[in-house]
């Protein structure tokens, strides 16, 4: 192989037991080039070889154990289709235990030894009433000896071609082991400086990666993962600091000094209720922000009802009160035309022109607020990723807004700030999505952060509850009666269509099933999901809205951008499913109007 100074540099198929033929396979199908592309890709989990189970012991949990024993019969059965599955009789001296291949039953049954002793790896379930373990991992005692001496096996992923190739995981750990012994500290530099290693007691990096691939206890893979993870983080939080302060360096904005007659006007004659402490301290953060010259980087983190709109409308008619245009930019068309009608409802009479711009939007209409933006006769445009367009040009545009920023990528993002030739305009990016602190800083080390922590007096939490199927007679009871209050509910699949894979209730399924607790014509059913085309699925939306339906029946398409305050209730089917920014971002589907709200989360059976 290459000097030994140059060995994370080596090309991959230079490493013994490689060659051209399969280096090439390590690119196309890992990308991975070098020593260092090998060694840096770390296993997915581990074998655990520090415990042999008994047959009599062993439970359907999910987890994946190890067990010592006898191969006591072999036997290739076909199914009814014509398929071929090989199964073996597994023992020791507690009990038996079957073994099940579906695949690869030719050559496994001239490869496996009745009466020999083997170490089996892997998830025991119940097959047709027996304990079983689907394609398990076997070893030969006598050829497992290294095996047994270890206490973690790594496992890496692969492909197809990849194991046709003889690169399966088992052969990649043969690979990495060499070449982590082949290497020494001085190959490896340490990357943190020492006072952060010291103060944080944190291990080498040396040390990080023989352990991330073969610790000798869970002390050791912790250790590994963490310094991993950490280095990760901090220089993600360099390159953030080096990019904020390269962009304020590059982007100067416009300062706006004024609080004038629009702010003032709106404040005290418009504003129908008085602001919560935690708005009033956002508000003044934004401020402090924008009377700078340089340019506002911000995200407004804040609950579903905390008031996030009417900061996002002050910060807009503090900019309009400095002689500069504001933008609004939504994910999905409902979600802006809601924050249209808000707004323009909020402002009433007063001489603030807003106007809204989405795809929808064409022709003579589209022509006449491309030409009134230009002119600078508009002085809010609310609107969808439209807004980014080239055709889009603003007079002043001072402000630029983003809502539900984690549904936009940085690139469209990044087009409107650049709207303007000379000035950028200040930014802020709102979202309901709780971010802890810490996280936020980690995610967002870009952008300076301001929450709202508290919810307007009289808006009621949003209460939620966990439920298994056997309580559905419980739940459609419930249901039957906050319908007969006059609300209304959301229900929420994560599927649309049968799956051999997943075995869950779908959102057809679902829809005929409620129809028999809530019959036609005593109820309304709207159905959403992601298939249906734009304009029947606003149809159907519409008709929520306007208290036609009682009963909305959806996939994550609701996710965001209904706002329906008399909706009280979601229920979420299949929680499991779904990821905590999603299930944040339906449940705040409810809580928009005075009554109590429910945020009810479905699973199967304990």
């Amino acid at each position: 192989m290459a000097n030994q100074q140059n060995i994370l540099d080596t090309s991959i198929e230079y490493v013994k037991g490689i060659g051209p033929a399969r280096g090439e396979t390590f690119r196309k199908e890992l990308n991975i080039h070098t020593v260092y592309d090998l060694l840096f890709t770390f296993p997915f989990r581990y074998i655990d070889r520090t415990t042999f189970h008994l047959i009599k012991d062993t439970h359907t949990d999910g987890d994946n154990i190890q067990l010592k024993g006898t191969l006591v019969s072999l036997e290739k059965v076909k199914s009814k289709s014509n398929r071929s599955r090989l199964t073996g009789m597994f023992k020791d001296s507690t009990g038996f235990l079957e073994l099940v291949w579906f695949q690869g039953a030719t050559w496994l049954d001239k490869t496996l030894k009745v009466g020999e002793e083997y170490i089996v790896y892997g998830r025991v379930t119940i097959f047709s009433g027996k304990k079983t373990i689907a394609h398990p991992e076997m070893e030969l005692i006598s050829d497992a000896v290294v095996s047994i001496a270890k206490t973690f096996d790594p496992v890496y992923s692969s492909t197809e071609k990849m194991d046709g190739k003889g690169l399966d995981s088992k052969a990649r750990r043969k690979i990495v082991k060499a070449l982590l012994l082949s290497i020494s500290e001085t190959d490896l530099p340490e990357t943190l400086p020492p006072y952060v290693i010291d103060k944080l007691k944190i291990c080498s990096r040396y040390n990080a990666l023989q352990w991330i691939h073969f610790p000798q206890d869970d002390s050791q893979k912790e250790l590994a993962t963490n310094r991993i993870k950490f280095e990760e983080f901090f220089f993600v939080q360099i390159r953030l600091l080096q990019s904020k302060i390269y962009r304020q360096y590059k982007y100067k904005s416009a300062p706006f000094a004024t609080i004038g007659d629009y702010f003032n006007t709106f404040y005290k004659t418009k504003l129908a209720f008085e602001l919560t402490n935690a708005q009033k301290k956002v508000i003044k953060e934004i401020r402090t922000d924008m009377g700078k010259t340089t340019q506002m980087n911000r995200l407004l983190q804040g609950d579903v009802g905390s008031g996030k709109t009417v900061v996002a409308l002050l910060s807009m008619l503090i900019a309009l009160d400095n002689g500069f245009q504001s933008c609004m930019m939504a994910p999905t068309e409902i979600l802006a035309q809601q924050h249209y009608a808000s707004i323009t409802s909020s402002l009433g009479d007063m001489p603030v022109k807003v106007a809204f711009l989405s795809g929808s939007i064409k022709g003579k209409k589209r022509e006449v607020i491309l030409s009134e933006l230009r002119e600078g006769n508009i002085h809010i445009l609310i609107g969808t990723h439209a807004l980014i367009e080239n055709t889009v040009v603003f007079s002043r545009l001072g402000l630029a807004i983003v809502d539900e920023q984690h549904r936009f990528g940085v690139a469209q993002r990044a087009s409107l700030w650049k709207k303007n030739d000379e000035l950028a305009p200040h930014i802020l990016v709102m979202t309901a999505t709780p971010i802890p602190r810490t996280l936020a800083m980690t995610l967002y080390g870009d952008l300076d952060v301001s929450v709202i922590d508290e919810l307007p007096p009289g808006r009621k939490e949003i209460q939620t509850i966990h439920k298994y199927e056997n309580a559905r007679p419980q739940l459609i009871q419930f249901m039957h009666s906050e319908i007969a209050k006059g609300r209304q509910i959301y229900i929420v699949y994560p599927l649309i269509e049968e799956s051999e894979k997943l075995d869950l209730q779908n959102l057809q399924d679902g829809y005929e099933r409620l129809l028999q607790y809530f019959p036609l014509p005593d109820y309304q059913i709207s159905v959403v999901h992601g298939r249906m085309k734009a304009k029947d699925k606003d149809w159907e939306m519409q008709r929520f809205i306007n208290k036609t339906t009682q009963i909305m029946v959806a996939t994550t398409v609701i996710e965001v951008g209904v706002n329906v305050p008399n909706a009280s209730v979601m229920v979420i089917e299949n929680t499991e499913r779904f990821g905590l920014s999603q299930l944040h971002q339906l449940r705040g589907r409810v809580g928009r109007g005075a009554d109590q709200s429910y945020c009810i989360l479905m699973t199967d059976y304990k």
